[in-house]
């Protein structure tokens, strides 16, 4: 029997897996490094790492930025270096120890020590300065936006440099939503100027350093972004909605990059979840989308549900249908 990284790389390379590959199972998640990534409680508030105001309303599924007069971090995009300040990078190593020693006891022939990155670019620019007034940047003050994400990309390289000095991680996985269900946020033109760019530094460099797998999460749609994906360097873009009809996509590009989801969070993790329901949904995913280049899982952005027991029920259902099909 393979080992989960060996499974997941025979998927990945239209080899001979043996099994599906359970959602988030090949990867140890490194996710005790001093780099806080600041959230709220539910109902609660909370001030940033990058002084950005964040809250989580009860009743909601998540967190998210407050972007009115009063909290907005950046109101003019060319005034961005006297309100973005990049958060410290710089711990002695006995800050790092529990992220070493974590990093140390994955056994790396089974799994892959894997750094995790949130917000990503495109998500620290709305983060900043709302949603509305980051999308017009990109075409009133496109000198501005270039200069302000060169400047979250040396960032995220340095980010990456602690990472790599203290874990020799073999993966990233890394967030940054590009769209709504139905499309993109951007243009695909847009995307190439301004995105595109941007991770290939970023990508580049952890690949250029050791790190063999780049694991990208959007749960949006961005079928229209696969070409610009493969040529960042992604290998695996979890989050795969069904809005993009994954089985196309694979059959287009496969043997380029694997693709993660096709189960709509929203269809089996709410308060009434059923694990009939859940199974009904794994079945359609794994045999439309195949036994290469895909892997099937919720979108949702991490091994975890909304709902107790959805994350579980889902994994049991991924293993019933490798028995039915492998």
């Amino acid at each position: 029997m393979l080992t989960k990284r060996q499974n997941l790389v025979e998927v990945m390379k239209g080899g001979n897996p043996d099994r599906f590959v359970k959602q988030y199972e090949a990867f140890a998640m490194m996710m005790k490094s001093p780099i806080t990534r600041l959230k709220p409680p539910i109902g609660g508030e909370i001030k940033n790492e990058w002084g950005v105001t964040i809250r989580w309303p009860e009743g909601q599924l998540g967190a998210f930025p407050v972007h009115d007069d009063a909290h907005k971090v950046l109101k003019d995009v060319t005034q961005w270096r006297d309100f973005v300040k990049a958060p410290n990078l710089e711990y002695p190593d006995e800050a790092w120890a529990t992220f070493a020693a974590e990093a140390a006891a994955v056994d790396r022939n089974e799994q892959y020590v894997t750094v995790f990155v949130a917000p990503g670019i495109f998500e620290h620019l709305h983060y900043f300065m709302g949603m509305e007034d980051a999308l017009m940047n990109f075409y009133e003050e496109p000198e501005a936006m270039h200069e302000l994400i060169n400047y979250l990309v040396e960032f995220e390289i340095e980010l990456a440099k602690q990472f790599i000095k203290h874990g020799s991680p073999d993966a990233l996985f890394h967030h940054d939503d590009w769209g709504s269900q139905i499309n993109s946020f951007v243009s695909p033109a847009t995307f190439e100027e301004f995105l595109l760019p941007a991770y290939k530094k970023i990508y580049g460099f952890y690949k250029e350093n050791g790190v063999e797998l780049i694991i990208h999460h959007s749960d949006s749609y961005g079928a229209n972004l696969v070409p610009f994906m493969i040529e960042m360097g992604i290998d695996i873009w979890q989050g795969v909605m069904t809005t993009n009809n994954t089985p196309e996509l694979i059959k287009k590009y496969g043997p380029q990059i694997t693709f993660m989801g096709d189960i709509d969070s929203g269809v089996i993790d709410f308060p009434g979840w059923t694990k009939e329901n859940i199974g009904k949904h794994v079945e359609r995913a794994c045999r439309n989308c195949g036994k290469l280049y895909f892997i099937p899982g919720a979108s949702q952005g991490l091994a975890i549900s909304s709902f107790p027991g959805v994350y579980e029920a889902t994994d049991e259902e991924i293993d019933r249908m490798s028995k039915e099909m492998f």
